[in-house]
C-alpha cells in the first residue's frame, strides 16, 4: 500500500452530497451529506451493503449523475458548476471507470474494446493523428494486463477475469486521474478477484489514484483507507 501524506491538496473535495430518487409517490433519500476529500495518488475504499448508496456516490464523483444539493471539486474546479462540455470532458478525460458487469461491446474485439473510449474523446478531424499513438499505448496497457495474445478476441470467449481487465484497460485508455471502481471482483471467484485486486494494487503503486465500493472487507483491506455508508446513506 501507498503511504499518502496528507498535506497535498485533496484531487477530490465533495462536501454534503445528497441524492433523492421518486419511485411512484415516494421520495427516497439515497445519499445524505456525505463529505470526502480525496489526495493525489490515494486509493479510498468504501464499504456499504446493497442499496446502501455506493454506486450512485461513484455516479456523482464521475459525473455520470448530478446531486440534488453539495458540491464535487477536482483539482478546485466545480464539476457541477462547469458547462455540460466541462462536464463530458471531465467524465472523458479525468475519469475512468470499472463496473462489475464489465460493459464491453461484444462485438469488438479486445484492441477495439480499449480503444473506444479514446475515439469518443476525439473529433473526426482530431482521430486520424491521434489514432497511432493511442493504440501503441492501447497495446501497451493490454500487454500489463496480460492478454497480448487475446486482441482479437471478443468478450464472449473471455473468462470473467479477462474481461474485467479489458475493463480497467479502457478505463486507463484516456490516463484518467481517477480510476473509480464499483464492486470489480464482485462477479468473480476469489482467485481470479484477487488477481484483479493485485491489477490495482499495482496501479495505484504507480501513482494511480482510486476510489472503489465494494461490500468486500477483503477488498476494501488493500486501500489506504476505508469509510463505510451506512443504511441511511451518510459516510463515516
Amino acid at each position: 500500500m501507498s503511504n499518502v501524506g496528507r498535506n497535498s491538496s485533496p484531487i477530490l473535495d465533495v462536501k454534503d452530497l445528497h441524492k433523492h430518487y421518486k419511485l411512484g409517490s415516494q421520495d427516497i433519500h439515497v445519499l445524505r451529506g456525505v463529505t470526502l476529500q480525496v489526495d493525489p495518488g490515494e486509493w479510498v475504499a468504501v464499504l456499504g451493503a446493497s442499496g446502501s448508496g455506493k454506486s450512485t456516490l461513484l455516479h456523482l464523483l464521475g459525473a455520470l449523475d448530478r446531486p440534488d444539493e453539495g458540491s464535487v471539486v477536482f483539482n478546485r474546479q466545480s464539476v457541477f458548476d462547469q458547462s455540460v462540455r466541462a462536464q463530458d470532458r471531465y467524465r472523458n478525460t479525468q475519469v475512468g471507470f470499472v463496473f462489475q458487469q464489465y460493459h464491453l461491446l461484444p462485438e469488438l474485439n479486445v484492441l477495439e474494446n480499449v480503444m473506444i473510449s479514446a475515439m469518443i474523446g476525439s473529433s473526426m478531424f482530431k482521430w486520424p493523428g491521434r489514432k497511432a499513438a493511442l493504440k501503441k499505448r492501447a497495446l501497451d496497457i493490454i500487454g500489463q494486463m496480460g492478454l497480448s495474445e487475446r486482441l482479437k478476441h471478443r468478450p464472449a470467449k473471455l473468462s470473467g477475469g479477462e474481461r474485467q481487465r479489458v475493463a480497467i484497460a479502457r478505463a486507463l485508455i484516456n490516463e484518467p486521474a481517477l480510476l473509480l471502481a464499483d464492486e470489480p471482483t464482485g462477479n468473480l471467484d476469489a482467485d481470479t478477484g484477487k488477481q484483479i485486486m493485485d491489477v490495482f494494487d499495482n496501479l495505484h503503486q504507480q501513482g494511480q489514484t482510486v476510489i472503489m465500493v465494494t461490500h468486500d472487507d477483503r477488498v476494501a483491506d488493500f486501500a489506504d483507507r476505508k469509510l463505510k455508508l451506512d443504511e441511511k446513506g451518510r459516510l463515516g
